[in-house]
Protein backbone atom coordinates (compact mmCIF):
# COMPACT_ATOMS: atom_id res chain seq x y z
CA UNK A 1 0.00 0.00 0.00
CA UNK A 2 1.35 3.67 -1.31
CA UNK A 3 1.88 5.90 2.21
CA UNK A 4 0.16 8.55 0.78
CA UNK A 5 -2.87 6.48 1.11
CA UNK A 6 -5.05 7.24 3.85
CA UNK A 7 -3.48 11.30 3.30
CA UNK A 8 -4.87 14.11 1.81
CA UNK A 9 -5.22 14.12 -1.57
CA UNK A 10 -3.37 16.83 -1.99
CA UNK A 11 -0.49 14.65 0.05
CA UNK A 12 -0.16 12.42 -3.16
CA UNK A 13 3.07 12.66 -4.63
CA UNK A 14 3.29 14.66 -7.97
CA UNK A 15 4.16 11.90 -11.10
CA UNK A 16 6.84 13.71 -12.96
CA UNK A 17 6.13 14.39 -16.90
CA UNK A 18 9.24 12.54 -18.85
CA UNK A 19 9.74 15.71 -21.02
CA UNK A 20 10.19 17.72 -18.12
CA UNK A 21 12.18 14.75 -16.08
CA UNK A 22 15.42 16.52 -16.94
CA UNK A 23 17.72 14.44 -15.06
CA UNK A 24 15.69 11.49 -14.78
CA UNK A 25 13.16 12.59 -11.70
CA UNK A 26 10.20 10.60 -11.31
CA UNK A 27 7.97 11.71 -8.40
CA UNK A 28 7.72 14.58 -5.70
CA UNK A 29 6.04 14.91 -2.28
CA UNK A 30 3.61 17.81 -2.60
CA UNK A 31 3.60 18.51 1.24
CA UNK A 32 6.50 17.84 2.62
CA UNK A 33 10.24 18.23 1.19
CA UNK A 34 11.82 15.69 -1.58
CA UNK A 35 15.03 13.77 0.18
CA UNK A 36 16.26 15.27 -3.63
CA UNK A 37 15.74 18.33 -5.44
CA UNK A 38 14.90 18.15 -9.11
CA UNK A 39 16.88 20.59 -11.44
CA UNK A 40 16.01 24.12 -12.07
CA UNK A 41 13.91 23.37 -15.33
CA UNK A 42 11.79 20.85 -14.33
CA UNK A 43 10.47 22.98 -10.47
CA UNK A 44 9.82 25.83 -12.86
CA UNK A 45 7.78 23.89 -15.06
CA UNK A 46 6.15 22.09 -12.42
CA UNK A 47 5.51 25.68 -10.38
CA UNK A 48 4.61 27.09 -13.97
CA UNK A 49 1.91 24.08 -15.24
CA UNK A 50 -0.33 24.66 -11.71
CA UNK A 51 -0.31 28.64 -12.37
CA UNK A 52 -2.43 27.99 -15.50
CA UNK A 53 -5.55 27.03 -13.29
CA UNK A 54 -4.93 30.66 -12.11
CA UNK A 55 -7.34 33.02 -13.44
CA UNK A 56 -6.18 35.42 -16.28
CA UNK A 57 -5.03 38.73 -14.11
CA UNK A 58 -5.95 41.46 -17.01
CA UNK A 59 -9.47 39.82 -16.98
CA UNK A 60 -9.82 40.28 -13.44
CA UNK A 61 -12.33 43.00 -13.40
CA UNK A 62 -12.78 42.63 -9.31
CA UNK A 63 -9.58 43.82 -8.43
CA UNK A 64 -8.25 47.14 -7.49
CA UNK A 65 -4.38 46.10 -7.56
CA UNK A 66 -2.40 46.59 -10.50
CA UNK A 67 -1.97 43.89 -13.01
CA UNK A 68 0.27 45.21 -15.86
CA UNK A 69 3.77 47.18 -16.32
CA UNK A 70 5.60 48.48 -19.28
CA UNK A 71 8.29 45.87 -20.16
CA UNK A 72 10.79 48.19 -18.62
CA UNK A 73 9.53 48.47 -15.16
CA UNK A 74 9.19 44.48 -14.94
CA UNK A 75 13.31 44.62 -16.08
CA UNK A 76 14.05 47.16 -12.98
CA UNK A 77 11.83 45.20 -11.18
CA UNK A 78 14.12 41.62 -11.52
CA UNK A 79 17.21 44.30 -11.35
CA UNK A 80 15.86 45.34 -7.37
CA UNK A 81 14.13 42.66 -6.68
CA UNK A 82 17.01 41.83 -4.05
CA UNK A 83 16.62 45.09 -2.58
CA UNK A 84 15.15 44.98 1.31
CA UNK A 85 13.36 48.21 1.99
CA UNK A 86 14.25 48.24 5.47
CA UNK A 87 17.89 48.25 5.36
CA UNK A 88 18.73 52.23 4.27
CA UNK A 89 22.46 51.66 5.28
CA UNK A 90 23.37 48.76 2.76
CA UNK A 91 20.62 50.56 -0.14
CA UNK A 92 21.18 54.84 0.90
CA UNK A 93 19.80 55.41 -2.81
CA UNK A 94 16.52 53.52 -2.24
CA UNK A 95 16.11 55.23 0.48
CA UNK A 96 16.15 58.21 -1.08
CA UNK A 97 14.67 57.53 -3.62
CA UNK A 98 11.40 56.65 -1.11
CA UNK A 99 11.92 59.71 0.32
CA UNK A 100 11.48 61.69 -2.89
CA UNK A 101 8.54 59.42 -3.13
CA UNK A 102 6.92 61.17 0.37
CA UNK A 103 7.73 64.79 -1.25
CA UNK A 104 5.90 64.34 -4.83
CA UNK A 105 2.72 62.54 -2.83
CA UNK A 106 2.96 65.75 -0.09
CA UNK A 107 2.90 67.86 -3.47
CA UNK A 108 0.36 66.42 -5.17
CA UNK A 109 -2.03 66.12 -1.51
CA UNK A 110 -1.01 70.12 -0.67
CA UNK A 111 0.86 69.48 1.92
CA UNK A 112 1.59 72.95 4.00
CA UNK A 113 5.35 72.28 3.74
CA UNK A 114 6.09 69.11 1.53
CA UNK A 115 9.67 69.27 3.24
CA UNK A 116 7.92 68.90 7.02
CA UNK A 117 5.41 65.99 5.91
CA UNK A 118 6.33 62.53 7.47
CA UNK A 119 6.11 60.06 5.46
CA UNK A 120 6.31 55.92 4.67
CA UNK A 121 6.21 53.53 2.38
CA UNK A 122 4.07 50.25 3.03
CA UNK A 123 3.25 47.04 2.00
CA UNK A 124 -0.04 47.89 1.20
CA UNK A 125 -2.76 50.29 2.38
CA UNK A 126 -3.93 48.15 5.02
CA UNK A 127 -0.92 48.88 6.75
CA UNK A 128 -0.73 52.17 6.08
CA UNK A 129 -4.19 52.09 7.64
CA UNK A 130 -2.97 50.74 10.49
CA UNK A 131 -0.19 53.54 10.70
CA UNK A 132 -2.94 55.93 10.54
CA UNK A 133 -5.06 54.68 13.36
CA UNK A 134 -2.11 53.69 15.47
CA UNK A 135 -1.45 57.58 15.54
CA UNK A 136 -4.96 58.62 16.03
CA UNK A 137 -4.71 56.45 19.01
CA UNK A 138 -1.66 57.35 20.43
CA UNK A 139 -2.53 61.11 20.14
CA UNK A 140 -5.89 60.83 21.25
CA UNK A 141 -4.46 58.52 24.46
CA UNK A 142 -1.34 61.69 24.93
CA UNK A 143 -4.29 63.99 25.23
CA UNK A 144 -6.50 62.09 28.04
CA UNK A 145 -3.69 61.39 30.05
CA UNK A 146 -2.58 65.20 30.28
CA UNK A 147 -6.42 66.73 31.07
CA UNK A 148 -6.28 64.28 33.70
CA UNK A 149 -8.77 62.07 31.73
CA UNK A 150 -9.32 58.31 31.36
CA UNK A 151 -7.81 56.61 27.91
CA UNK A 152 -8.71 53.06 27.68
CA UNK A 153 -11.73 53.65 25.95
CA UNK A 154 -11.28 55.02 21.87
CA UNK A 155 -13.50 54.59 19.55
CA UNK A 156 -13.07 55.50 15.73
CA UNK A 157 -15.99 56.52 13.11
CA UNK A 158 -16.32 55.17 9.40
CA UNK A 159 -19.47 54.36 7.24
CA UNK A 160 -20.83 50.62 7.41
CA UNK A 161 -18.97 50.08 3.70
CA UNK A 162 -15.50 50.76 5.12
CA UNK A 163 -13.14 48.65 3.65
CA UNK A 164 -12.51 45.38 6.19
CA UNK A 165 -9.01 47.09 7.03
CA UNK A 166 -10.63 49.46 9.24
CA UNK A 167 -12.34 46.37 11.23
CA UNK A 168 -9.10 44.73 11.70
CA UNK A 169 -7.56 47.88 12.97
CA UNK A 170 -10.21 48.19 15.70
CA UNK A 171 -9.98 44.75 16.78
CA UNK A 172 -6.14 45.11 16.52
CA UNK A 173 -5.46 47.55 18.47
CA UNK A 174 -8.11 47.76 20.67
CA UNK A 175 -10.47 50.36 19.39
CA UNK A 176 -14.36 50.49 19.51
CA UNK A 177 -15.46 51.04 15.57
CA UNK A 178 -18.55 52.99 15.77
CA UNK A 179 -20.18 52.73 11.98
CA UNK A 180 -22.19 55.07 10.51
CA UNK A 181 -25.15 52.75 8.98
CA UNK A 182 -25.04 53.30 4.91
CA UNK A 183 -28.56 52.98 4.19
CA UNK A 184 -30.82 53.86 0.45
CA UNK A 185 -31.36 57.23 1.59
CA UNK A 186 -27.75 57.61 2.85
CA UNK A 187 -25.13 55.35 1.07
CA UNK A 188 -22.61 56.88 2.12
CA UNK A 189 -20.63 58.16 5.55
CA UNK A 190 -22.08 61.79 6.21
CA UNK A 191 -21.79 64.99 7.88
CA UNK A 192 -24.83 64.16 10.06
CA UNK A 193 -24.08 60.52 10.83
CA UNK A 194 -20.45 61.78 11.80
CA UNK A 195 -21.67 63.79 14.28
CA UNK A 196 -24.34 60.87 15.45
CA UNK A 197 -21.53 58.90 16.50
CA UNK A 198 -18.36 61.13 18.04
CA UNK A 199 -17.99 62.02 21.78
CA UNK A 200 -14.76 62.75 23.35
CA UNK A 201 -13.49 59.21 22.89
CA UNK A 202 -13.35 59.36 19.35
CA UNK A 203 -10.05 59.19 18.18
CA UNK A 204 -10.83 60.24 14.73
CA UNK A 205 -13.25 59.79 11.05
CA UNK A 206 -12.33 58.21 8.10
CA UNK A 207 -13.45 58.71 4.90
CA UNK A 208 -12.71 57.30 1.90
CA UNK A 209 -12.18 58.85 -1.05
CA UNK A 210 -13.63 55.69 -3.53
CA UNK A 211 -16.00 53.04 -1.63
CA UNK A 212 -14.97 49.46 -2.00
CA UNK A 213 -18.15 48.74 -3.23
CA UNK A 214 -19.44 51.49 -5.70
CA UNK A 215 -16.14 53.36 -6.05
CA UNK A 216 -18.50 56.79 -4.70
CA UNK A 217 -16.28 59.53 -2.49
CA UNK A 218 -17.29 60.15 0.42
CA UNK A 219 -17.69 64.15 1.21
CA UNK A 220 -14.34 64.86 3.05
CA UNK A 221 -14.61 68.65 3.07
CA UNK A 222 -18.19 68.63 4.49
CA UNK A 223 -17.50 66.16 7.19
CA UNK A 224 -14.35 68.53 8.06
CA UNK A 225 -16.85 71.37 8.47
CA UNK A 226 -18.62 69.93 10.70
CA UNK A 227 -16.18 68.95 12.92
CA UNK A 228 -15.08 72.29 12.56
CA UNK A 229 -18.23 73.89 13.96
CA UNK A 230 -18.42 70.80 16.77
CA UNK A 231 -15.18 71.67 17.86
CA UNK A 232 -16.25 75.54 18.09
CA UNK A 233 -19.54 74.76 20.01
CA UNK A 234 -17.82 72.27 22.25
CA UNK A 235 -14.30 72.05 22.36
CA UNK A 236 -14.11 68.66 20.77
CA UNK A 237 -11.02 68.43 18.58
CA UNK A 238 -11.24 65.19 16.51
CA UNK A 239 -9.00 64.73 13.29
CA UNK A 240 -9.67 63.28 9.87
CA UNK A 241 -7.97 60.42 7.99
CA UNK A 242 -8.56 59.92 4.49
CA UNK A 243 -8.51 56.55 3.31
CA UNK A 244 -7.60 57.53 -0.42
CA UNK A 245 -6.35 53.79 -0.90
CA UNK A 246 -7.70 54.32 -4.45
CA UNK A 247 -8.90 57.83 -5.11
CA UNK A 248 -5.27 59.22 -3.62
CA UNK A 249 -4.11 58.96 -6.87
CA UNK A 250 -7.25 59.43 -9.30
CA UNK A 251 -9.09 62.53 -7.23
CA UNK A 252 -5.97 64.99 -8.01
CA UNK A 253 -5.85 64.18 -11.72
CA UNK A 254 -9.39 63.81 -12.67
CA UNK A 255 -11.02 65.84 -10.18
CA UNK A 256 -8.18 68.41 -9.14
CA UNK A 257 -10.82 71.34 -7.93
CA UNK A 258 -12.06 68.68 -4.96
CA UNK A 259 -10.66 69.82 -1.92
CA UNK A 260 -10.40 66.53 0.27
CA UNK A 261 -6.73 66.51 0.88
CA UNK A 262 -3.80 68.50 3.43
CA UNK A 263 -5.37 71.58 1.85
CA UNK A 264 -8.41 70.77 4.55
CA UNK A 265 -6.16 71.50 8.35
CA UNK A 266 -7.84 69.00 10.21
CA UNK A 267 -7.13 66.48 7.76
CA UNK A 268 -3.99 64.63 9.83
CA UNK A 269 -2.95 61.72 7.61
CA UNK A 270 -3.80 60.18 3.98
CA UNK A 271 -3.16 56.89 3.06
CA UNK A 272 -3.07 55.77 -0.84
CA UNK A 273 -2.24 51.97 -2.78
CA UNK A 274 0.79 52.40 -4.81
CA UNK A 275 -0.20 49.39 -6.36
CA UNK A 276 -3.85 50.67 -7.33
CA UNK A 277 -4.07 53.49 -9.33
CA UNK A 278 -0.57 54.08 -8.49
CA UNK A 279 -0.13 51.87 -11.31
CA UNK A 280 2.70 49.68 -9.29
CA UNK A 281 2.86 45.71 -8.65
CA UNK A 282 1.47 44.87 -5.33
CA UNK A 283 2.39 45.18 -3.03
CA UNK A 284 3.16 48.93 -1.95
CA UNK A 285 1.55 51.31 0.05
CA UNK A 286 1.96 55.03 1.26
CA UNK A 287 0.81 56.80 4.36
CA UNK A 288 1.89 60.59 5.00
CA UNK A 289 0.99 62.96 7.69
CA UNK A 290 0.77 66.47 6.99
CA UNK A 291 3.74 67.40 9.43
CA UNK A 292 6.26 65.97 11.16
CA UNK A 293 4.93 67.21 14.61
CA UNK A 294 1.69 65.01 14.73
CA UNK A 295 3.48 61.73 14.81
CA UNK A 296 4.12 61.10 18.31
CA UNK A 297 8.41 60.47 18.67
CA UNK A 298 8.29 57.36 20.66
CA UNK A 299 6.70 56.16 17.63
CA UNK A 300 9.49 57.05 14.88
CA UNK A 301 12.78 54.64 14.87
CA UNK A 302 16.02 56.77 13.50
CA UNK A 303 18.20 54.71 11.30
CA UNK A 304 21.31 56.14 10.10
CA UNK A 305 22.22 56.12 6.73
CA UNK A 306 24.96 58.09 4.27
CA UNK A 307 26.35 59.68 7.58
CA UNK A 308 22.72 61.08 8.53
CA UNK A 309 19.40 60.29 10.04
CA UNK A 310 16.46 59.09 8.08
CA UNK A 311 13.24 58.52 10.73
CA UNK A 312 11.47 55.29 9.60
CA UNK A 313 7.89 54.77 10.93
CA UNK A 314 6.45 50.77 9.61
CA UNK A 315 4.54 47.42 11.22
CA UNK A 316 6.73 45.35 8.71
CA UNK A 317 10.64 44.70 8.68
CA UNK A 318 12.36 43.29 6.11
CA UNK A 319 10.40 44.05 3.08
CA UNK A 320 11.36 45.06 -1.02
CA UNK A 321 12.13 47.89 -2.41
CA UNK A 322 11.54 47.17 -5.77
CA UNK A 323 8.19 48.53 -5.76
CA UNK A 324 9.10 51.97 -4.18
CA UNK A 325 11.35 51.62 -7.54
CA UNK A 326 8.81 51.29 -9.27
CA UNK A 327 6.41 54.07 -8.34
CA UNK A 328 9.47 56.71 -8.98
CA UNK A 329 9.49 55.21 -12.10
CA UNK A 330 6.08 56.15 -13.10
CA UNK A 331 6.37 59.21 -11.63
CA UNK A 332 9.51 59.71 -13.92
CA UNK A 333 7.89 57.80 -17.01
CA UNK A 334 4.27 59.57 -16.74
CA UNK A 335 4.23 63.17 -15.01
CA UNK A 336 1.39 65.08 -14.12
CA UNK A 337 -0.18 65.21 -17.91
CA UNK A 338 0.57 61.49 -18.25
CA UNK A 339 -1.24 60.04 -14.70
CA UNK A 340 -3.49 62.37 -15.77
CA UNK A 341 -4.29 60.94 -19.84
CA UNK A 342 -3.85 57.11 -18.00
CA UNK A 343 -6.69 57.90 -15.65
CA UNK A 344 -8.64 59.86 -17.86
CA UNK A 345 -8.58 56.85 -20.53
CA UNK A 346 -10.01 54.21 -17.63
CA UNK A 347 -12.56 57.08 -16.38
CA UNK A 348 -13.92 56.94 -20.19
CA UNK A 349 -13.88 53.31 -20.30
CA UNK A 350 -15.83 53.11 -16.92
CA UNK A 351 -18.48 55.32 -18.42
CA UNK A 352 -18.66 53.78 -21.92
CA UNK A 353 -19.32 50.49 -19.88
CA UNK A 354 -21.97 51.68 -17.62
CA UNK A 355 -23.80 53.73 -19.87
CA UNK A 356 -24.25 50.30 -22.26
CA UNK A 357 -25.37 48.59 -18.87
CA UNK A 358 -27.52 50.94 -17.68
CA UNK A 359 -29.40 50.79 -21.40
CA UNK A 360 -29.72 47.11 -20.97
CA UNK A 361 -33.35 46.00 -19.67
CA UNK A 362 -32.74 44.21 -16.30
CA UNK A 363 -30.20 46.77 -15.15
CA UNK A 364 -29.89 49.91 -12.86
CA UNK A 365 -26.70 51.84 -12.05
CA UNK A 366 -25.76 52.21 -8.55
CA UNK A 367 -22.67 54.04 -9.84
CA UNK A 368 -21.19 55.21 -13.42
CA UNK A 369 -17.75 55.98 -12.71
CA UNK A 370 -17.75 59.02 -12.36
CA UNK A 371 -15.42 59.48 -9.35
CA UNK A 372 -13.22 56.08 -9.39
CA UNK A 373 -13.16 54.56 -12.52
CA UNK A 374 -15.36 51.51 -11.28
CA UNK A 375 -18.88 51.30 -11.40
CA UNK A 376 -21.75 48.69 -9.79
CA UNK A 377 -25.21 47.60 -11.16
CA UNK A 378 -27.99 45.54 -9.66
CA UNK A 379 -31.39 43.38 -10.99
CA UNK A 380 -34.04 46.63 -11.34
CA UNK A 381 -35.97 47.12 -8.27
CA UNK A 382 -39.10 44.88 -8.86
CA UNK A 383 -37.94 43.30 -11.90
CA UNK A 384 -38.30 39.90 -11.99
CA UNK A 385 -35.71 37.53 -13.41
CA UNK A 386 -35.23 33.51 -12.57
CA UNK A 387 -31.85 34.30 -12.71
CA UNK A 388 -30.08 36.38 -10.36
CA UNK A 389 -26.11 38.30 -10.48
CA UNK A 390 -24.31 34.97 -8.86
CA UNK A 391 -25.57 33.78 -12.04
CA UNK A 392 -24.31 35.71 -14.75
CA UNK A 393 -21.23 36.41 -12.88
CA UNK A 394 -20.34 32.33 -13.34
CA UNK A 395 -21.30 32.25 -16.86
CA UNK A 396 -18.48 35.71 -17.54
CA UNK A 397 -16.72 33.22 -15.70
CA UNK A 398 -16.67 30.94 -18.45
CA UNK A 399 -15.23 33.52 -20.87
CA UNK A 400 -12.89 34.19 -18.14
CA UNK A 401 -14.03 37.54 -16.99
CA UNK A 402 -13.75 37.66 -13.03
CA UNK A 403 -16.72 39.90 -12.51
CA UNK A 404 -17.94 39.92 -7.99
CA UNK A 405 -21.33 39.87 -7.39
CA UNK A 406 -21.79 40.28 -3.45
CA UNK A 407 -24.21 41.89 -1.54
CA UNK A 408 -24.39 45.46 -0.28
CA UNK A 409 -23.20 46.37 3.68
CA UNK A 410 -25.81 45.89 6.87
CA UNK A 411 -29.03 47.15 6.38
CA UNK A 412 -28.71 46.75 2.30
CA UNK A 413 -27.78 42.93 2.46
CA UNK A 414 -30.81 42.18 0.49
CA UNK A 415 -29.29 44.00 -2.20
CA UNK A 416 -26.61 42.05 -4.61
CA UNK A 417 -24.62 44.14 -6.94
CA UNK A 418 -22.01 43.34 -9.35
CA UNK A 419 -18.79 45.42 -9.81
CA UNK A 420 -16.07 46.27 -12.23
CA UNK A 421 -13.27 48.22 -11.94
CA UNK A 422 -11.08 49.48 -14.76
CA UNK A 423 -7.62 49.39 -14.19
CA UNK A 424 -4.98 51.34 -17.07
CA UNK A 425 -4.48 47.59 -18.51
CA UNK A 426 -8.54 47.27 -19.47
CA UNK A 427 -8.87 48.98 -22.91
CA UNK A 428 -11.73 50.07 -24.55
CA UNK A 429 -11.32 47.35 -27.25
CA UNK A 430 -11.31 44.79 -24.22
CA UNK A 431 -14.47 46.72 -22.69
CA UNK A 432 -15.93 46.16 -26.28
CA UNK A 433 -15.54 42.55 -25.63
CA UNK A 434 -16.45 42.38 -22.06
CA UNK A 435 -19.68 43.78 -23.54
CA UNK A 436 -20.09 41.60 -26.32
CA UNK A 437 -19.78 38.77 -23.37
CA UNK A 438 -22.03 40.19 -21.13
CA UNK A 439 -24.83 40.88 -23.49
CA UNK A 440 -24.40 37.28 -24.83
CA UNK A 441 -24.38 35.79 -21.44
CA UNK A 442 -27.91 37.82 -20.57
CA UNK A 443 -29.61 36.34 -23.34
CA UNK A 444 -28.30 33.04 -22.81
CA UNK A 445 -29.83 32.55 -18.81
CA UNK A 446 -33.33 34.34 -20.20
CA UNK A 447 -32.91 31.82 -23.22
CA UNK A 448 -32.37 28.77 -20.60
CA UNK A 449 -35.36 30.41 -18.50
CA UNK A 450 -37.45 30.07 -21.68
CA UNK A 451 -36.82 26.40 -22.04
CA UNK A 452 -37.17 25.44 -18.40
CA UNK A 453 -40.48 27.32 -18.81
CA UNK A 454 -41.58 25.10 -21.92
CA UNK A 455 -39.86 21.54 -19.92
CA UNK A 456 -42.60 22.38 -17.26
CA UNK A 457 -45.09 23.56 -19.61
CA UNK A 458 -44.79 20.15 -20.86
CA UNK A 459 -44.57 18.04 -17.96
CA UNK A 460 -47.66 19.60 -16.49
CA UNK A 461 -49.97 18.79 -19.94
CA UNK A 462 -48.48 15.03 -19.13
CA UNK A 463 -49.18 14.69 -16.04
CA UNK A 464 -52.80 15.77 -17.03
Amino acid sequence: MPRWHNRHPEARDIPINPLYARAGENRIPRLELAKQGVLPDTAYQIVHDELALDGNARLNLATFVGTWMEPQARQLYLEAADKNMIDKDEYPQTAAIEDRCIRILANLWHAPDAQRALGVSTTGSSEACMLGGLVLKRRWQKRQRAAGKPADRPNIVFSSAVQVVWEKFANYFEVEPRYVEVTPERPRLTPEGVLEAVDENTIGVVPVLGVTYTGAYEPVVEIATALDDLENRTGLDIPVHVDGASGGFVAPFLNPELVWDFRIPRVYSINTSGHKYGLVYPGLGWALWRDQEIVPQELIFDVSYLGGNMPTFALNFSRPGAQVLLQYYNFLRLGYEGYEKVQRTCQQVARFLSSNIEAMGPFELLSDGSDLPVFAWRIKSGHKEPWDLHDLSHVMRERGWQVPAYPLPPRLEDTTIMRVVVRNSFSMDLARLFLDDLKRAVSHLQSLDGRLARVEESQTAFHH
